[in-house]
């Protein structure tokens, strides 16, 4: 079934889209606060899209996580309790648990490995904001985790330029189905656990 490499195509013209930074700078805020799709969507095919660009979108990537990071952390600050039902509903509340957890031991370096790897940042924007997190090291291992991951995949896309676009378009419905099945034998594995 050829979900993902319709999308994939989809995507890419969405990346050539006049407004495409914008929509970039939205989906990384929401993301890092909130919203479940990752940003390096949108930034991978645009960097393909526009090589020229790809250092200045992972940059504007990196500041507007960061500041949608801050959100998380005010959402956590001021208002968990009023957002635990939802962070319960949407299958968030264990990953919260197991953040604060992280947090009495690791600190910044918790929040700094949240956001280089596929781990729910905004879970931890929250957790460090419920847990008042000393908030100048919130923000420095913000930038130097998020910035790790989307200058790492802007610099990829750009060492690998149009071979490996090639490549993604050709595979994007296998890789596709292949993250969904991984997904949901994490998901499968939490639950059980």
């Amino acid at each position: 079934m050829k979900v993902f490499s319709v999308l994939y195509d989809r995507v890419l013209r969405l990346a050539a889209h006049p407004h495409a930074e914008r929509y970039l700078v939205g989906l990384s805020f929401a993301e890092s606060s909130f919203f479940p799709i990752p940003p390096d969507v949108m930034l991978a095919p645009m960097t393909l899209a526009k090589p020229e660009r790809g250092w200045r979108f992972a940059l504007l990537t990196t500041i507007a996580s960061v500041v949608g990071g801050l959100a998380g952390y005010a959402i956590g600050w001021w208002a968990l309790d009023a957002i635990e039902p939802l962070l319960e509903s949407l299958g968030y509340w264990d990953s919260y648990i197991r953040s604060t957890e992280w947090f009495m031991t690791w600190g910044f370096l918790a929040v700094l490995a949240a956001g280089f790897t596929p781990i729910p940042y905004k879970v931890f924007t929250i957790a460090a904001g419920a847990l008042h997190m000393f908030l100048p090291a919130f923000v420095v291992a913000s930038f130097i985790g998020r910035g790790g991951r989307f200058f790492l995949v802007a610099g990829l896309v750009l060492w690998g330029g149009e071979p490996m676009q090639r490549r993604l378009r050709q595979h994007a419905d296998t890789l596709g189905w292949l993250v969904i099945v991984c997904g949901l034998i994490v998901v499968v594995l939490l639950r059980l656990r």
